[in-house]
């Protein structure tokens, strides 16, 4: 029935007196907000809504041995907004389970892994530099240093930064299984390898990583290409030497150029 019709049979139907009835004459107007819900709801498209949303960041469970700057280093955000975020009253203070909330973060991270427990920030004298230098290391690329090991500014740089054109390619420093080869947003691609002695080796920036993690490398092996992934300005290589998980001067153990 068309609906102009129908409601000038409402109409109609109000103005009579047997509307006041109670009987078979009162079921039209009882029906007519049944009318108009199935009318409007017809009227309705029934495509699906796809709301795309941009993921807000994780929580991280922490882990024995971690703290709020190790953490904060891994996800590439300052510790004192983590703090503030999650509302630590003091930084040092957290504790093996807490959640830690990370913006923007799409996954947990292995921060025991990713970052040093600490710095070798003491200078070294000649023999002590001789004695703790591993037979076979090698250059991981050659080319100039732009920015060495030590405190730069309020941070503190963990290696060196080698400059080299893009597209050189890395090479391991020593035989080792690659712990960790994946991207993060500081460092950009990233590549970590164990070796034997308690050592272990980081390149960073990388335009590609040509390792997994569990492959064992030779030394000399070629693991990536020079890049400028990451939070650059130009290409070159991030390289560290961490001992026993404590990051030291490459310097210290790479043969003098």
């Amino acid at each position: 029935m068309p609906i102009r019709q129908a409601l000038g049979e409402v109409r109609v139907a109000r103005l009579s007196p047997s509307i006041h009835k109670f009987g078979d004459e009162f079921i039209p107007f009882l029906l007519l907000p049944v009318f108009f819900v199935v009318f409007i709801e017809g009227c309705v498209p029934r495509f699906p809504v796809s709301i795309r949303r941009q993921p807000l960041g994780v929580y991280h469970v922490v882990k024995g041995g971690e703290n709020l700057f190790r953490i904060g280093k891994a996800y590439d955000v300052p510790y004192q907004e983590l703090a503030r975020i999650n509302r630590i009253a003091d930084p040092h203070q957290i504790r093996v389970g807490q959640r830690i909330f990370i913006p923007g973060a799409t996954r947990q991270l292995p921060v025991e892994i990713i970052t040093p427990s600490e710095v070798m920030v003491e200078a070294r004298r000649p023999a002590e530099i001789q004695a703790a230098r591993p037979e076979g290391f090698i250059w991981p690329v050659r080319g100039n240093i732009s920015s060495k090991f030590g405190p730069r500014g309020e941070t503190f740089h963990d290696g060196i930064d080698i400059e080299v054109a893009e597209g050189t390619p890395i090479r391991a420093i020593e035989r080792g299984v690659v712990l960790y080869s994946d991207q993060l947003r500081g460092y950009g691609n990233l590549i970590i390898i164990r070796h034997p002695g308690g050592f272990a080796s980081v390149y960073a920036h990388n335009r590609i990583n040509l390792v997994r993690e569990g492959q064992e490398v030779k030394r000399g092996d070629v693991i990536g290409e020079v890049g400028s992934t990451g939070r650059v300005s130009a290409p070159h290589l991030h390289f560290e030497i961490r001992k026993d998980n404590v990051a030291q001067d490459p310097l210290y153990y790479l043969p003098q150029l």
